[in-house]
């Protein structure tokens, strides 16, 4: 996989042979960062990645300029990949906790203005993750909470939930604090 654009553009992430996720296509990564491009001043905000994988949304975020990454995941081989890349791309912008995602969201005192989580697509607590964001009030006003997801789900009935975007077999859906 590779960072789209940046000052790391074109730099490619190799994760280790063990890795077994999904990372996002570049094709719908592109295209998430288009749309972010237009709301966002990206060296002036804080993101969280959920279920960061091999970190390639925070690695886009640092190479476009964010200075508050916060990285969640709970497999030890893939939080200390995250720390590995960082590192060597001269990233100082990141933050890898190693914690289960939902534990994680119940006790975090910080507030973010970019949320982005793209669990595992079997998880079976998938849908909730909005839930655990807004009602642990960690994102802040104005800010954008994404959940990557298979087309089987749905989130366009929750009270939050503000757009929803196709690409291929990836999904984003879209969600603000509802008083935006």
């Amino acid at each position: 996989m590779r960072i789209i654009s940046g000052t790391h553009k074109g730099r490619l992430v190799r994760p280790p042979k063990f890795f077994k996720d999904r990372p996002t296509t570049d094709m719908a990564k592109e295209a998430l960062f288009n749309i972010l491009h237009n709301s966002f001043v990206f060296e002036e905000i804080s993101i969280l990645d959920l279920f960061s994988g091999s970190g390639s949304i925070s690695f886009e975020f640092a190479s476009r300029g964010c200075q508050n990454i916060t990285c969640v995941e709970k497999n030890f081989k893939y939080s200390e990949f995250i720390k590995k890349i960082a590192n060597e791309f001269g990233f100082d912008s990141h933050k890898v906790i190693k914690s289960d995602v939902f534990s994680y969201l119940k006790r975090s005192l910080d507030k973010f203005d970019i949320i982005f989580a793209d669990p595992p697509y079997d998880l079976p607590d998938l849908v909730e993750i909005p839930d655990f964001v807004f009602d642990n009030d960690i994102l802040n006003r104005g800010g954008l909470l994404i959940v990557e997801h298979p087309d089987k789900i749905n989130f366009s009935r929750h009270p939050n939930f503000i757009d929803n975007r196709n690409y291929s077999r990836v999904n984003f859906s879209f969600f603000k604090h509802s008083k935006d």
